[in-house]
């Protein structure tokens, strides 16, 4: 696929993303960029409130903000896969979401079963990639424990992927079983980001200021994504 496609693609994406936020939510983002690298395509979107969620967010109910944002993507998720296999010509593998409420962003990740892109990666990437392994591997054994397996994906200059397997222990999977999934999501959630914002040394590792880490989990197959964003 050529640069200039690829990039009509993706500009195509970000428009229809943003209309399927606004039809569901009742306004749309101001700004929705698609990027893609390999089997991975991600959507970083700023400045994303409802007012009915304004006011949840306002009156301190996060919880109750994330729990209705979820049920409400999990519609535009199951929409935006059949649009993306009829886009790229391939299976979406997995789909992730997350919002940072505070700074009003979030973050969509697609996985697919084989790259949608060329898979650019660049030498001087090897030094990041083991680090960011490193202390995403460290923050994990705080929180849980050391996932069975942990990979680092270059998607752009400003935007790397952490993929993490095998991260659950028994009595989280226990939880998942007689239903406190949810409350789980939620626990996991304030527990982990708060680890990887205060805890981490992410700024040292990409030599860089980390804009934004957006973490989310699909607990029924055990893994996780964490989508950190860099400053310019």
């Amino acid at each position: 696929m050529s640069t200039e496609l690829l990039h009509e693609k993706l500009m195509n994406i970000s428009s229809l993303t943003s209309k399927m936020l606004r039809k569901n939510f009742g306004r749309g983002p101001d700004s929705c960029f698609a990027f893609a690298n390999g089997p991975y395509l991600v959507l970083y979107i700023r400045r994303f409130l409802s007012p009915m969620e304004s006011v949840l967010l306002e009156s301190g109910n996060i919880d109750k903000l994330d729990m209705s944002r979820t049920i409400v993507m999990h519609k535009i998720l199951t929409q935006l896969k059949g649009m993306l296999e009829m886009e790229f010509e391939a299976d979406v593998k997995s789909a992730y979401h997350d919002w940072n409420y505070n700074q009003n962003t979030g973050m969509i990740t697609i996985e697919f079963e084989s790259n949608v892109t060329e898979a650019v990666s660049k030498s001087e990437e090897n030094h990041i990639y083991k680090n960011l392994i490193d202390e995403v591997d460290r923050i994990s054994i705080i929180v849980q424990k050391k996932p069975e397996t942990t990979e680092a994906f270059f998607i752009t200059p400003r935007v790397y992927l952490v993929k993490r397997k095998g991260i659950l222990v028994e009595i989280e999977k226990s939880l998942i079983e007689k239903g406190y999934e949810q409350t789980l999501l939620v626990t996991k959630d304030e527990l982990e980001k708060s680890y990887l914002h205060h805890n981490g040394h992410f700024e040292e590792i990409f030599s860089r200021p980390v804009e934004d880490i957006l973490v989310d989990w699909d607990l029924h197959n055990d893994d996780s994504i964490i989508c950190f964003v860099l400053k310019n």
